[in-house]
Formats: C-alpha cells, structure tokens, sequence
C-alpha cells in the first residue's frame, strides 16, 4: 500500500486512500456499522467485519445484502481470544470499533452485560492491537457516543477536554472506554517509533433509513407507520444533536486518513456533530416527519415511567472543523427528506443496497 502524505480534498473521504487498504470493523452488522461496511465496500477497502449476529430484525445489513462484500466472523467482542484472532488473522491496517451495547434503557437492565461489552470489548480491542498488530495496524478509531461525557446540564455544548462521566450504565460505559483509550494511547500508542495510533470519536442521535434500534425516534416513527398508530414520545422538549449517520462516518474516515498520513496529532479524541442551529427538540423532529410522510402520522406523549434522561445534549464540533477540515454535508432539513425516501424506497419495494448506495454517492458529491 503506498503512503499519501496529503490526502486529496482537505476533510474530505479520499477513495484513494482506502482503495485496497485492509479494514477490521467491529459491530458491521448494526445501523451504523452496515452503512459504513457499504460505504467501504464502495471505496474498495478490504473489509472484515467482526460481529455477534445481527442485532435487530429487519435490519439493514440483511435487506442491503452487505455481507458478500466482506469477511464475516461472528463472535462476541467480550471473548478475548476471539478478538485476538481476528486481529492476527485480519491483518488490518485500520481498526475500526464500533462493537457496543447501545441502548441506555437496556444498560438499565443489565449493566454487567453493558460495563463488559463497553468497557471490556473495548480493553479486547485494543491489546490485541498491541500484541499481534503492532506490525500491521497503523490507525484505530473507537467509536463512543455524545453520552460519555459527564452531563451536568450546563447548558452548553461539551467540548473535547470536558470531562467523562455519565448517569446511566450506558453513558458511564461509555466514559470508561474513553478513559480505557486514553490510558493504551499514552501507554502503547505514543511515542515516535512507527507504530499503531489511537482515535476516539464521539458523535451521538445519529439517525437515516434502516434503523430499527430499540428505544429510538426515527425507528419508533416508522415502527409506528406500519403499525398504523401514532408514536410514543418520551420526552418531546429534549434537544438533541441529530445528524444523518453519514455525517460522523465521514468524519471517522477522515480521522483514520489523517493517522495514515503520518499526523500524529489527529490520535487524539473528536466531537463529529451537526450545526448548532441542527439541535432540536424531539417534538420538532416527530413533527416534521409527520409533515414529510405521505400518509397520516401523528404523535403522542408516553405517559411512562421513564429512567433518567438528559434534557440538553450538543457536541462542539469546532476541533473536527479546523483541525481535520471536517463539516457535516447534510444538514437536518435534508437528513430527514433522505429517511423518508429511504423508507418509501423499502415501502415500495426498491433494491436496497443500490437505494443505500445511491444515497452514499449523494452525500459524497455534496
């Protein structure tokens, strides 16, 4: 694989880069993970994706047919051995760490299943990076969430240096693997020796078409749509940095190109969310899904009881922008005209992965 000292387009995916470049993905067969296994795909990389089974049913790895394009391992990122054998049999050059319990109602439940899939599939990850990819891996990016920081309702949005915390199972998971990160990266990852180098990202209420993820808006919007009933809203005056799961993907990518290119400084952790003005209500959202769907939707309050919920979430994406030229392409208003097409796509029985595709070539010509 030959080195690109500058990557074409400043914060921009650069085909080139990733065109033949060995990639292990974690969580592949997941909303997000199946969007971006497909955007690689199209790039050309050489995927290998590392899986516990698919997570929801219908989802978007199977309806998109995403599997023939990539190695599949199914195995449980809380199995050590498992870890380490992908990673030593993959050989990648880039990690990607998407594997997690995501759901913070579900944290409720089980935190020990929560803390050992975050925190421990994270700890997995990384040391088999440090014991059998030394030679191989050059960048690892670990996905957190928005939620890893310690949300005290300060009204702002969290910034990369604000400290990590969290609630809920979930969220506090979340912090930990950030923590977990940061200590490999100053422990193993640092230095001038030539060497794998370590990114966490943080972007959160990432939404688009094939969700269909527990405890979610949009999926409980259209679950609502084929039901024929009106959607339960836990906490309509919640604000949210929503964004087209595109966006932060982008900036992952990016992130990992820049690691590829030798800039140290890009191994480091990074907000990946939308304009402030992007942060909205979740009744401004149901709302505005009810005015783009074709056909009678409407919403309603969930009475509940309800765990603990963060009324005020944004991300300060100021970092990303000047250090990594990084922008989101898709602004709201086009984040949810681009679900709804995807969903009436389904409805109306489109191919999936070309519909998927076409949205991927969309946004990368934005």
């Amino acid at each position: 694989m030959s080195e690109f000292v500058n990557p074409p387009q400043f914060g921009a995916v650069a085909p080139a880069m990733w065109r033949g470049r060995r990639v292990l993905l974690t969580g592949h067969t997941g909303f997000k993970g199946a969007w971006l296994s497909l955007w690689l795909q199209a790039l050309g990389a050489e995927v290998t994706g590392f899986s516990n089974g698919i997570p929801t049913a219908p989802s978007l790895y199977a309806l998109a047919d995403v599997e023939p394009g990539l190695t599949n391992i199914t195995a449980d990122i809380r199995d050590r051995e498992a870890v380490t054998a992908a990673v030593r049999d993959a050989r990648p050059e880039v990690v990607i760490h998407m594997a997690a319990q995501p759901m913070v109602r579900r944290s409720f439940v089980n935190p020990h299943e929560t803390y050992e899939t975050n925190v421990m599939g994270t700890v997995n990850v990384l040391d088999a990076v440090r014991t059998v990819g030394a030679d191989t891996v050059r960048a690892v990016v670990n996905i957190t969430s928005d939620k890893a920081y310690d949300n005290r309702e300060q009204g702002r949005p969290f910034v990369e240096d604000d400290p990590m915390g969290g609630h809920d199972p979930y969220s506090n998971s979340k912090g930990c693997a950030e923590l977990v990160t940061d200590a490999f990266r100053r422990s193993y990852f640092s230095g001038d020796d030539v060497g794998p180098r370590v990114a966490s990202v943080r972007a959160g209420n990432v939404i688009g078409g094939g969700d269909w993820g527990e405890d979610r808006l949009v999926p409980d919007v259209m679950r609502a749509v084929s039901a024929g009933r009106p959607v339960p809203i836990r906490n309509p005056t919640a604000i949210r940095p929503w964004q087209h799961v595109l966006n932060p993907l982008s900036g992952y990518l990016v992130v990992a190109q820049k690691i590829l290119a030798g800039n140290h400084d890009a191994a480091s952790g990074w907000n990946f969310g939308p304009a402030q003005d992007d942060a909205k209500p979740v009744s401004w959202i149901a709302d505005r899904l009810t005015e783009l769907w074709p056909d009678e939707l409407a919403w309603e309050i969930d009475p509940g009881p309800h765990p603990h919920e963060a009324q005020f979430l944004s991300l300060d994406s100021t970092k990303a922008r000047e250090g990594l030229g990084w922008r989101p392409r898709w602004a709201l208003g086009q984040t949810l005209e681009s679900i709804v097409q995807w969903h009436l796509g389904l409805r109306d029985g489109a191919d999936v992965r070309a519909l998927t595709l076409e949205q991927i070539r969309l946004f990368s010509a934005a």
